[in-house]
C-alpha cells in the first residue's frame, strides 16, 4: 500500500487535535500571551486616577501648606513666636464633599476632613513640633478655599463645635483625629525632609 504525503500529513494533523497534551499547551500558550500583552498594555497606560477624597486631600495639603503658622485660623496662639524659616507640613484625610455626586475637585463645594500639621523648624525632631490638629470644613467656592477648623471655645465645647459645623453622616469621623498609618508615615516622612533631619 502506497501512502501518498497528503496521507501522512492528514494522519498527522488528526494525532496532533487529538492529543490532550497539545491542548493543554495549547491553552496555556494562549493564557500567557493573553496576560502578557495585559501586563504590557497596562505598563504602557497611565495608572487609573485616584478617587475624588484623595485628589481633594493632596488640593487641601498644598492649601493649608501655604499658609504661614500665624494664620491657621484657631491654631495662633500656638505658634505666633515661632522662627521665620519655618515650614508648615501636613496631612488630610478627606472623608465627605458636597454634593456627593461631584465627579471632580472642580465640582466639589464642601469637603469635610481631618489635618494634622507639624511647625517643621530646623532640627526640630516631630515629637517636639508644634502640631495644627482637628477635623476641617473647607469651602471649595474661594481662592485659596476657605478652611474652619472645629475647636472648642469657652463658650461651645468641641462635640457641640463639631455638631454645628459637619452634617450627621461626618460628625463620628470627625472625632476621630487619624490620617490612618500611610498617611501618618508619609507625612513624618515629608516633616522630616523639611526639617532636616
Amino acid at each position: 500500500m502506497r501512502v501518498s504525503p497528503e496521507d501522512v500529513e492528514s494522519a498527522t494533523a488528526s494525532a496532533w487535535w487529538r492529543n490532550r497534551f497539545v491542548w493543554v499547551g495549547v491553552i496555556l500558550l494562549a493564557v500567557s500571551a493573553t496576560v502578557v500583552l495585559l501586563v504590557n498594555t497596562a505598563g504602557s497606560q497611565p495608572a487609573p486616577a485616584d478617587d475624588l477624597a484623595s485628589q481633594l486631600g493632596r488640593r487641601l495639603v498644598v492649601v493649608l501648606e501655604q499658609v504661614g503658622p500665624e494664620q491657621h485660623q484657631g491654631h495662633g496662639e500656638h505658634a505666633g513666636d515661632l522662627p521665620a524659616q519655618t515650614k508648615v507640613v501636613c496631612g488630610v484625610r478627606v472623608f465627605g464633599f458636597e454634593p456627593a455626586e461631584a465627579a471632580t475637585v472642580a465640582e466639589v463645594r464642601t469637603a469635610y476632613g481631618f489635618h494634622l500639621c507639624g511647625v517643621a523648624e530646623p532640627n526640630r525632631p516631630w515629637d517636639w513640633a508644634v502640631k495644627l490638629v482637628g477635623p476641617i470644613v473647607v469651602a471649595m467656592g474661594t481662592e485659596p478655599p476657605t478652611v474652619q477648623v472645629a475647636e472648642a471655645t469657652d463658650e461651645v465645647s468641641f462635640s457641640d463645635r463639631v455638631g454645628q459645623l459637619f452634617p450627621e453622616q461626618y460628625q463620628q469621623q470627625a472625632r476621630q483625629e487619624s490620617l490612618g498609618e500611610p498617611g501618618m508615615r508619609e507625612l513624618r516622612q515629608r516633616y522630616d525632609r523639611a526639617a532636616g533631619l
